[in-house]
């Protein structure tokens, strides 16, 4: 047997185990119950990633109230809610236990907070034997303001990423963050808006979770760190934002959620699986402010779905938005820039121009979905 013959046979026997593995665990399923509980019940090793967004700890004193004598739909909820810091520390130390267990040797973590939580909660993962990679800053663009006047705004929120430790393999999808930001290196700082408009969960009239986040920070995360069919976790699952952009970038989820509510929400969500619409882009940074506009940004957002068909003008040429914003032109593939440059052997091209879409029954340039992009950021 030759080396390329003994090579497949080890790949073929390393998808047949992946595949067992995936076929023991319960994919697709929000596990219901205290998440430390529901993740003992999953096998050593068997996840690629965990994402978890998990209680705050906001030691919330009382109602908040606008000037105007109005309430603040606040995070005031039971799950929110630990008696000491120590309560809080126990509680953390056991999931981000639980978690490494069963995270694979290569795979990942990624946990984000706040100021009130985010310290605590790095400092134990490093005590448990993860190693942090980066600490992402998530700058919201229309973050709640300070309506007692007597702090700073909140206007961020911390990612960590890290790895099971210091010498340890791990996933980072470079060229696709890079391709993602107009082939520039994706920075630790990423400017998106809260949820909003359609992308907002509503029971009644008001919001499904308090603390709802982006489908496009969840889109950007597993974009980087999984690859197609991993299996990803989400110990704080919620109304769903993890499932359902891991539906749509193909990787397997698996939740763990305690109220009833939220897996309900979380399920018809997934089910439905609808994209960010543009009333999600209402609350964006205008032109003055608002930083470059990467055609990654409209892939991630929805204006343009992966899948998509691009043409040039003529008709020349026709590619697919492939889901890092990257185009492929029978299996030539590069940025809006780079392959239309390459296609055309030209020195340069000007891609938001040269590559056109179908938008109902016209035929226009993928500039236009920037423009639609910008236009919603003025207002």
């Amino acid at each position: 047997m030759g080396v390329i013959e003994t090579a497949r046979m080890r790949a073929k026997t390393g998808q047949k185990a992946r595949e067992a593995m995936r076929a023991d665990l319960p994919l697709g399923t929000i596990l219901a119950g205290d998440c430390i509980e529901a993740m003992r019940s999953l096998p050593d090793s068997s996840i690629d990633c965990v994402f978890a967004d998990p209680p705050y700890n906001l030691q919330l004193g009382g109602g908040l109230s606008r000037p105007d004598g109005s309430h603040v739909d606040a995070v005031t909820d039971e799950w929110d809610r630990f008696d000491s810091f120590r309560a809080y520390d126990d509680f953390t130390r056991a999931w981000l236990t639980e978690a490494r267990r069963v995270l694979k040797p290569d795979g990942s973590l990624w946990v984000i907070g706040s100021y009130h939580n985010i310290y605590r909660v790095g400092a134990i993962l490093q005590d448990t034997g993860f190693w942090i990679l980066n600490d992402i800053i998530w700058r919201k663009t229309n973050p709640m303001p300070n309506f007692k006047g007597t702090r700073f705004t909140n206007a961020h929120e911390t990612l960590i990423w890290a790895s099971m430790g210091e010498k340890a393999r791990y996933r980072f999808n470079y060229r696709a963050m890079k391709t993602l930001n107009d082939e520039l290196q994706m920075r630790s700082d990423w400017v998106i808006p809260i949820c909003a408009g359609g992308e907002r969960l509503k029971e009644n009239g008001k919001k499904a979770h308090p603390t709802q986040k982006p489908e496009a920070l969840l889109y950007r995360v597993l974009l980087a760190t999984t690859e197609k069919g991993d299996v990803v976790l989400d110990p704080f699952f919620g109304t769903g934002t993890t499932g359902a952009v891991a539906k749509r970038l193909g990787r397997n989820w698996i939740g763990c959620e305690r109220e009833s509510l939220y897996r309900e929400i979380a399920l018809k969500r997934i089910e439905k699986e609808l994209p960010l619409d543009e009333s999600a882009l209402e609350t964006m940074q205008s032109k003055k402010s608002a930083p470059r506009v990467a055609f990654g940004t409209l892939v991630e957002t929805g204006l343009i779905a992966p899948g998509t068909k691009v043409f040039d003008k003529k008709h020349r040429w026709v590619a697919i938005v492939r889901a890092d914003g990257s185009l492929d032109c029978k299996g030539q593939v590069g940025s809006i820039h780079g392959l239309g440059k390459d296609l055309q052997g030209a020195p340069s091209c000007n891609g938001w121009s040269f590559w056109h879409y179908e938008k109902g029954h016209e035929i226009v340039p993928i500039d236009a979905a920037r423009q639609l992009y910008l236009l919603a950021a003025e207002d």
